[in-house]
């Protein structure tokens, strides 16, 4: 059995609380290693090395950090077949799908090479006579990262590229299901020249957790997950005094106009609502079509959806691979029954698959149609590849049905109407919005996050609002008087 540890000061550490985690590989439904889980003295052990590591760091000239960067992005485009070779064993997704994962996980980094450009802070010259004001911006400190299973390379990157090029020590806490990936991306980090205990990843659970969101120098926590889980950490991370970005769960709606393009937003409702086997917080998980649209597009994703071919992820010839485990896999499974017996009709039914009843944590596709917004199948973050459609008489009626959802993560519109689209983007309380665009994820230069209980913080992740959040500024107020005259004056300072 291969064990799994740490990566702490540069190199990998084995664990030493006893404890382990399973990790399966979920197109056998085989353990294939398992994972050491940190105590509390692990956590405070590695605080302590990225603390020490952090001054050093600070220090370095922001050309020097960029150069890191740069090297790094490098190994990264280098390594990204054995990094997404890593994702699909422990995942499970299709080795294209976590190309694409490190793919996207690389633009973040992309980005943050520009630390030179992001860091650049303001200047007021003479803003009361003899006076200057700079504004400036500083890292943090040690900060850490605690991220999920469905993005196990790019969700770390998101937060680390940044992190670092800000000139933060980052403590990496990956989710224990596919933890591998992980460990690769410190490998190459320090193979770029990061200094060690600049980067560190540990390995846990709720242990693990609970002592970065309570540790005293921790300055920042960053945090991908569901929503109960986000609330949980951004409450018990303020509550001790740190800056928290926690992003949470969704239901993401993809509306369809009548006037839409039946074909184009049934191949788009098929790749977002079934990719990554519906395990992504941007999946389109309710189609709420408008109209007399409904039953052509029910018919074109249904034709669709049967020509899918499910297996393992390495194979190449899949399309959608199993999901994290055979917990979950029972669990959207069980959402099938839930839709039934509220009414709703399963128009192709996932189970039915003949892979469902092989090996590993299979389960075909499944499209339900005329699902109450009442059922679980509806209000429930399903995380699987389950695909609901509510029919919409109007416009208004879409438009309603999102607003009433406690979550705004992503959400689309599919349409030939510009005035349409515009006046949707326009009016929808959603962080992140498609037209014509299923999942609308912002290029590295924007930044990622939704409203409402998708996200629980001020800044979203990564791009713009990801250097703000992994910093702080400081405006330093300099007067230097005339070697010729000196006076004092104990008045209230004033700005002219």
């Amino acid at each position: 059995m291969r064990d799994i540890g740490h990566w702490i000061d540069g190199k990998a550490v084995a664990g030493s609380s006893g404890r382990f985690g399973p990790v399966w590989n979920p197109a056998t439904g085989e353990q294939a290693a398992q994972v050491a889980l940190a105590s509390v003295e692990e956590v405070n052990a590695v605080v302590a090395t990225a603390k020490a590591a952090f001054p050093a760091w600070r220090a370095t000239g922001l050309g020097r950090r960029a150069e890191v960067l740069f090297r790094f992005r490098e190994l990264l485009d280098a390594n990204r077949k054995e990094i997404a070779a890593l994702v699909t064993a422990e995942h499970g997704k299709t080795i294209d799908d976590a190309l694409g994962e490190v793919a996207r996980g690389l633009e973040n980094v992309e980005f943050a090479c520009g630390a030179p450009h992001h860091l650049r802070g303001g200047f007021s010259e003479q803003v009361s006579t003899g006076v200057d004001v700079t504004e400036i911006r500083q890292p943090l400190g040690v900060v850490a990262g605690i991220t999920p299973f469905n993005f196990p390379a790019m969700v770390p990157l998101w937060m680390l590229a940044n992190a670092l090029a800000c000139g933060n020590a980052f403590i990496l806490k990956p989710s224990e299901k596919d933890p591998s990936a992980s460990l690769l991306l410190a490998e190459l980090l320090t193979r770029a020249g990061l200094p060690d205990g600049v980067f560190n990843v540990v390995h846990g659970d709720k242990v693990a957790v609970d002592t970065i969101l309570t540790h005293p120098d921790i300055a920042a926590v960053s945090f991908v997950g569901s929503t109960p889980i986000a609330r949980y950490v951004y409450e018990t991370g303020t509550a001790a005094g740190k800056r928290v970005q926690a992003l949470g769960g969704a239901k993401n709606h993809m509306v369809v106009l009548p006037d839409a393009d039946v074909a184009a937003a049934a191949d788009a409702a098929v790749s977002a609502g079934y990719g990554s086997a519906g395990e992504r917080c941007m999946a389109i998980s309710v189609v709420a079509a408008v109209g007399d649209v409904a039953e052509p597009l029910i018919e074109a994703i249904a034709e669709r959806v049967r020509k899918i071919k499910v297996g393992a992820g390495a194979d190449p010839d899949s399309e959608m691979g199993p999901l994290i485990s055979r917990e979950h896999r029972d669990k959207v499974a069980g959402y099938l029954d839930a839709a039934t017996a509220d009414g709703a009709t399963v128009v192709i039914d996932g189970r039915e698959d003949p892979v469902t009843a092989g090996p590993g944590f299979f389960l075909g596709l499944s499209l339900v149609d005329n699902v109450p917004t009442t059922s679980a199948a509806y209000t429930d973050e399903i995380f699987g590849p389950v695909l609901a459609v509510v029919r919409c008489e109007t416009y208004a009626d879409a438009v309603r049905l999102i607003e009433e959802s406690p979550y705004g993560n992503g959400v689309a519109i599919f349409t030939r109407d510009g005035g349409a689209a515009r006046r949707f983007a326009f009016e929808i309380g959603v962080g992140m919005v498609g037209v014509n665009v299923p999942i609308p994820v912002p290029v590295a230069y924007y930044s990622f996050g939704g409203w409402k209980a998708s996200l629980f913080g001020d800044l979203h992740m990564y791009g713009p609002e990801g250097i703000k959040f992994y910093t702080r500024t400081k405006v330093v107020t300099t007067r230097w008087p005339d070697p010729a005259s000196s006076s004092v004056n104990l008045g209230f300072p004033q700005t002219r």
